[in-house]
């Protein structure tokens, strides 16, 4: 009896994988619907070829604008703070965005009355007394310390040629009409930033709702958790980071004028942007370009340069950071450091500015999202061995491991 059942459930099951077929028919499909399925498969590889370069042609063609949009959506979450304090005092948004928007230009117009001209002259004044900077202190090393660098070969090594000189002379001056298009283009690009910005922070929670509109309600929850985190801890980061270079720039321009250091307002700006948004080495890269024009007119005021900027250093890592950026989220320095470098790579000069913001972002919403595991204990309590302590053995085997 048990055998009938097998065999009749057998028997089913084949009558179930080949339905429809007469016994002895083929498995084998009709050479025709294969074609036709191979035909389907190169059809869609080639429209997906075609949809990749369309792609690229377009964000190539809108790359500019899409930058600007980038730039404009940084500057409406660096005004967030300041329109949310307004907002929470009885204005509307749209008129806290306004007041927010048009203050710091105002306060931008007011610095450039201020410092503008100096700043330019002094700017002008500091590209073309550069290269002979360098061949001034390059003699002095070697004079010094019996070296035999030449200038030359550094420029050489560098890759700097006087004709490279020239075309990008030509390239970025370009003559009166080359200035005049170069400010035109600046203006668009600047009233365009702007006007992006002002409508970012304005209509914020209408483009909040738009999108949330487009997504099924279970990926709505994380739409505002992800605008949420970009907002607070991306913004105040920014200001932060804009607060502490505005700081550390008129710290050191006002040393810098003290001690008579030559251009002492576009270098003091140098130190405190350059500080502020290259880690690590920034600092650094900074001492250079100062110390430099200090060696070929007063050696002492080197050593005065660096002991003002470790003095500096210690001040702003244990007392200004923390109760500026206190409420912010903190970059590791590895981290911000290779943001920059991508930045660059992928945006310019611009994008060592904006490397760090946009990588903060992204790991403040991958830190949020992700999934968190129980750590074992042999790995949380790892800690370096000093000589004093040592590493307690485990009293049970390892998981995984096996007692004879």
């Amino acid at each position: 009896m048990t055998l009938v059942n097998e065999s009749s459930e057998a028997e089913a099951t084949q009558i179930l994988r080949l339905p429809g077929r007469a016994a002895g028919e083929s498995d084998r499909r009709p050479t025709w619907v294969a074609l036709a399925q191979s035909k389907r498969v190169v059809w869609v590889l080639v429209a997906a070829a075609l949809a990749l370069l369309i792609g690229v042609w377009a964000f190539q063609a809108l790359g500019s604008f899409l930058f600007l949009l980038l730039l404009a959506w940084l500057l409406s979450i660096a005004m967030e703070p300041m329109v949310a304090w307004l907002i929470k005092r009885g204005m509307s948004r749209g008129l806290a965005s306004a007041l927010v928007l048009f203050g710091l230009m105002a306060v931008t117009v007011g610095v450039g009355a201020m410092f503008g001209q100096v700043f330019v002259a002094q700017a002008q004044e500091l590209k073309d007394a550069f290269p002979d900077a360098v061949r001034q202190a390059v003699a002095w090393v070697n004079a010094t310390f019996s070296t035999s660098f030449n200038t030359d070969q550094i420029y050489s090594a560098l890759q700097i040629t006087p004709e490279k000189v020239a075309e990008l002379a030509q390239r970025f001056g370009g003559g009166l009409l080359g200035v005049f298009g170069a400010l035109v283009t600046f203006i668009f690009n600047l009233v365009t930033i702007l006007v992006f910005a002002y409508y970012l922070s304005a209509d914020s929670i209408k483009l909040r709702q738009t999108i949330g509109s487009y997504l099924p309600p279970r990926y709505q929850p994380m739409l505002m958790t992800i605008w949420t985190i970009a907002v607070e801890k991306t913004g105040g980061y920014v200001v932060s980071k804009v607060i502490l270079a505005t700081i550390s720039s008129t710290a050191y321009a006002v040393f810098f004028l003290i001690i008579d250091v030559p251009f002492w307002l576009p270098l003091g700006v140098l130190m405190g942007i350059v500080g502020q948004f290259v880690p690590i080495i920034g600092t650094y890269i900074g001492v250079v370009v100062p110390a430099l024009f200090s060696l070929l007119k007063d050696p002492l005021d080197v050593v005065w340069i660096v002991i003002f900027a470790t003095i500096y250093q210690q001040i702003e890592s244990y007392w200004l950071t923390p109760k500026i950026s206190n409420r912010t989220m903190d970059v590791h320095p590895a981290v911000a450091l290779g943001s920059v470098f991508v930045g660059v790579a992928l945006m310019g000069p611009i994008g060592a500015l904006v490397g760090i913001p946009v990588a903060a972002a992204a790991l403040t919403v991958a830190d949020t999202f992700r999934r968190r595991h129980e750590l074992l204990p042999e790995l949380e309590t790892l800690q370096d061995d000093d000589g004093d302590a040592t590493l307690a053995q485990p009293s049970s085997p390892a998981v995984g491991s096996s007692t004879d």
